[in-house]
């Protein structure tokens, strides 16, 4: 049996929160369930953690809730459920290593988009 992941309580607590994060009113949102082990979530997680504009439009999101196309184009590829993050129509693949490098990178990059909005210096 793999080693259990030491951030993984902290990712679950999260489930079901929305905080707001600044005074414009942009907040997250976390939706967190833990899952059977498969080919698709071999991290054993269906997770959801986005930041939305003040009007509730989703900036970016973490997720593996749903398909997403391998590549972009017309041979782009069979569409396959796997750990991706969106940035506004932008979607990309991400590299799921453990909850807690989850969680940085997803406020790392919630940080970069309030910054560029000129929510937070």
């Amino acid at each position: 049996m793999p080693d259990r992941d030491p951030g993984l309580d902290t990712l679950l607590h999260l489930h079901g929160e929305t905080l707001f994060v600044d005074d414009a009113g942009h907040w997250v949102k976390f939706v967190v369930v833990q899952t059977e082990v498969t080919p698709e979530r071999p991290h054993g997680l269906r997770y959801s953690l986005t930041l939305h504009a003040p009007d509730g439009a989703r900036l970016i999101g973490f997720d593996n809730a749903h398909p997403v196309r391998e590549r972009r184009g017309p041979g782009g590829g069979q569409r396959a459920e796997r750990d991706h993050r969106h940035r506004l129509r932008t979607v990309r693949p991400y590299e799921y290593e453990n909850a807690a490098t989850l969680l940085t990178d997803f406020w790392k990059e919630v940080d970069q988009v309030l910054r560029e909005r000129g929510s937070i210096p």
